[in-house]
Order: structure tokens, then sequence, then C-alpha cells
């Protein structure tokens, strides 16, 4: 489940390598500076759900995503900074589990330990991977609905 084998490790050890090339990309740029006409990060993460209130408490409460507002004079959840992976996988891909999910999601975490801690002690089930990555440690869940998720404690620069 965490890329210890075939061609899954192959697409782990890539995405390790990816993220660690996305950290360097625009280092040079200077800070603030943008291009015109080109997308500057994820404005969003949309997908469907059997019961959407229950799931959107659930992060919530376990992962500290915030549930969406319900006016726009309310505050919505702010990521920090850092690099984004953008990958589509093949169609059969095996690393997201049950092959019926269509996406994953990858959250940077501070303090992945202590994350897992809460999470376990909440009754959800954490597989964390034992081996360290040039750029991170990663552990894996799923939602209530079996979406899969993926925890990721970016390396120290």
């Amino acid at each position: 489940m965490t890329g210890r084998s075939g061609g899954t490790r192959g697409r782990t050890l890539g995405l390790a390598a990816a993220v660690g090339v996305a950290a360097s990309i625009g280092a040079d740029r200077p800070a603030g500076a943008q291009e015109a006409g080109r997308v500057t990060g994820i404005g969003g993460f949309f997908f469907r759900a059997e019961d959407p209130a229950a799931l959107g408490r659930w992060y919530a409460e376990h992962l500290g995503v915030d549930e969406v507002p319900d006016s726009y004079d309310e505050p919505v959840w702010e990521q920090d900074g850092g690099p984004t992976v953008f990958a589509p996988f093949a169609a059969d891909t095996e690393y997201f589990g049950d092959p019926r999910r269509q996406w994953m999601i990858n959250f940077r975490v501070r303090g992945l330990d202590a994350l897992v801690a809460r999470l376990r002690a909440a009754g959800i089930e954490v597989d964390v991977d034992p081996e360290p990555y040039p750029n991170g440690r990663f552990a894996r869940l799923v939602d209530p609905e079996g979406n899969p998720i993926q925890l990721w404690e970016p390396s120290e620069p």
C-alpha cells in the first residue's frame, strides 16, 4: 500500500522526485513575480459524496480542513504554501488502493506522528510508511466513504 512493490514503488519514488522538482521550480523567480496566463495553485478540490455534510465535518474534525462557509463574509480554509504535485496516473493504477476510486488527495502536514496518534485515538486506521524518503515521510488512510488520503510530512530543507 505504501509503495513497496514493483510499479507502484517506481511511481512513489517518481512522485518523491517530482515533489523535489516542484519545490525548485520558480526558485530563481523574484518574490511575487507572476507570469500572466498561468495557474498559480489549486483553488479548490470538488468531489461527490454520499453525505457531503457529514464528510465535510469529518475532514474538519480529524484533519483540520475547515468546512465550506455558509456566506462570502466567512473565511475559507487556507493552506500553507508549499510544493504541490499534479500527477495523472494510469487508469489501472493500484496506487489508490480501491480500483473504483478515481482520485487520491495528498495533504502536506506538520507533525505527522502527532496527527497519526490523534487519528488512531479516534479509531481511524492509518498506515505509516516506515521508509523515510528524500522528500519526507508518508502515511495513508481512507475517509468514511472510502476515498484514499495520503499524508505527507516534508523533510526539513
